[in-house]
């Protein structure tokens, strides 16, 4: 009787324990020099998805760090179109105009249904109009890590493009030809996925470090032409603004600011990726410097403006969950005080702290803001999905103040309406809006809008701007539905704050 048998015969609940067989019975790559180093490399997509074991009806992700320049979504569900596969459920982090070419892969059935934050474009405007069966679920950052942490969104296959990784997938998004900076989208999809597949544009020598992706989360590799275009990322809704009325209300957002009482030394901010959101950090900084005030950190998708006030002194650490443009991702890769961080770490209200509770400041855009100051970033006028949540609910519930800024007007369409189409963030969580024609304050704050007036801004009741709006355009002609559901709006804990219903011909 040997070692294993005497110890089952004398402890029972050991019954499960296996005998020795070999040095490299459970890890046999080590018996064969090639196969210890090469063993995760793929070549080709489709050899990557067989040793995945991807199933009909399972769930693959991708990440959209490069935005409007994201070269993997379309290929890869290309590819898994090519091989066959029906009832996918896409689970990509956001998709942009870019995305298009899903349309062809719903309509035959490959994408039967789909989580992302949101969507933009012609996807967006055929999904409006009834394309999918099933409605698509919005979620927004820190609600995606939510859904997947309650085992609601489980990943069978993620999808990351990198520009660099080893052979043993350690990969950033800071070297290589194609840096779209933080990875913090794909460092989620790498925790949770069943399987992780990198495409990268290079395969470096072991160990590339920093990896932001590491080893041990990484199935396989599979090596490409190209995963983005890194120019593309700062366009659409994260561009850079010259326009006069963008720039007038970031002016105002940053004199809010200064008012507000919570701009004190150590102070912490979010600037939000809207044009005029964006612009407001410009502003700041000739007030960080008069009044000698420096921020402790900025938070969120980091942008150029970011990076100049962090490099003069004017902001401690810049903690980055993705890099707006090429400015943000190449001060990631020098800056030991740029921080790359998680949508986990960032925003989720299940982890175990989110950096978000600790911002002072966040300025967040809006499609439309409410006589409630509820705010919808998800549909347009005419009723389409063609906005992401983003991170817009998660900052601004837990965010000391939370601005809004938006025109009054878009192309004489009101932004301030009696109500929102698609409620994504509740007005209790939003504190002023500031447009062209006048400061709202939340009346559940009234110390602020007691700050407000004694610096001398222009402030008014949020009736009165709705009122104005109304007098430039005449009463909007109400949006005809139907009945069908093409869209729920996930707040950040997984409960349904709205629905988005499919537009009437």
């Amino acid at each position: 009787m040997n070692q294993t048998e005497l110890l089952h015969l004398n402890f029972p609940h050991l019954r499960e324990l296996k005998p020795f067989d070999s040095a490299h019975h459970a890890t046999p790559w080590l018996s064969d020099l090639d196969a210890k180093y090469h063993r995760k490399l793929c070549d080709t997509v489709e050899q990557a998805v067989e040793r995945c074991g991807l199933k009909n009806g399972m769930t693959i992700s991708f990440h959209h760090a490069f935005r409007e320049g994201d070269r993997v979504i379309n290929s890869v569900v290309a590819k898994l179109a090519q091989m066959g596969f029906k009832n996918l459920t896409l689970a990509s982090s956001s998709l942009m105009t870019c995305n298009d070419a899903l349309i062809e892969h719903i309509e035959s059935g490959v994408i039967t249904r789909i989580y992302t934050s949101g969507m933009r474009g012609k996807l967006a405007d055929a999904i409006s109009h009834g394309l999918m069966d099933e409605p698509v679920q919005i979620h927004s950052h820190g609600g995606r890590v939510k859904l997947l942490q309650d085992g609601e969104l489980n990943i069978d296959v993620a999808f990351l493009g990198v520009p660099c990784s080893d052979e043993f997938g350690n990969a950033n998004g800071t070297h290589g030809k194609s840096c779209c900076g933080s990875l913090g989208y794909a460092m989620v999809d790498a925790h949770f996925a069943r399987k992780v597949v990198l495409l990268t544009e290079e395969l470096v020598p072991f160990p590339n470090m920093p990896a932001s992706l590491v080893q041990d989360q990484v199935d396989y590799i599979v090596q490409v032409e190209s995963v983005g275009d890194p120019a593309k990322i700062s366009v659409g809704a994260a561009r850079v603004t010259s326009n006069p009325r963008e720039l007038m209300i970031a002016r105002y957002a940053a004199d809010v600011i200064e008012h507000s009482g919570y701009f004190v030394p150590g102070f912490s901010m979010q600037t939000g990726s809207g044009a005029a959101a964006t612009a407001c950090t410009r502003f700041m900084e000739e007030k960080m410097e008069r009044s000698g005030v420096t921020a402790s950190f900025a938070l969120g998708g980091i942008t150029g403006g970011l990076v100049d006030l962090h490099e003069k002194g004017l902001i401690g650490k810049l903690l980055d969950t993705q890099c707006f443009d090429g400015q943000a991702a190449a001060s990631l890769a020098r800056n030991p005080n740029h921080v790359e961080i998680s949508t986990n770490v960032y925003a989720n209200p299940g982890s175990k702290a989110a950096s978000c509770d600790r911002l002072d400041v966040v300025i967040l855009s809006a499609l439309e803001i409410d006589v409630d100051f509820n705010v919808n970033v998800i549909t347009g006028s005419d009723g389409v999905m063609r906005g992401a949540s983003g991170g817009h609910c998660d900052v601004a519930a837990a965010a000391n103040l939370t601005i809004v800024v938006a025109p009054l007007l878009r192309s004489r369409i009101p932004t301030v309406v009696k109500r929102v189409t698609t409620r994504l963030t509740p007005g209790e969580s939003i504190d002023v809006l500031v447009t062209d024609h006048g400061i709202a304050v939340n009346p559940a704050r009234p110390e602020i809008r007691e700050r407000l007036v004694a610096a001398g801004l222009k402030i008014v009741d949020i009736e009165a701007l709705y009122a104005r709006a109304v007098s430039l355009t005449g009463m909007p002609k109400p949006i005809e539905f139907t009945d069908k559901i093409v869209g729920v709006v996930r707040y950040r804990d997984g409960s349904v704050i709205d629905t988005v219903r499919q537009v009437k011909e």
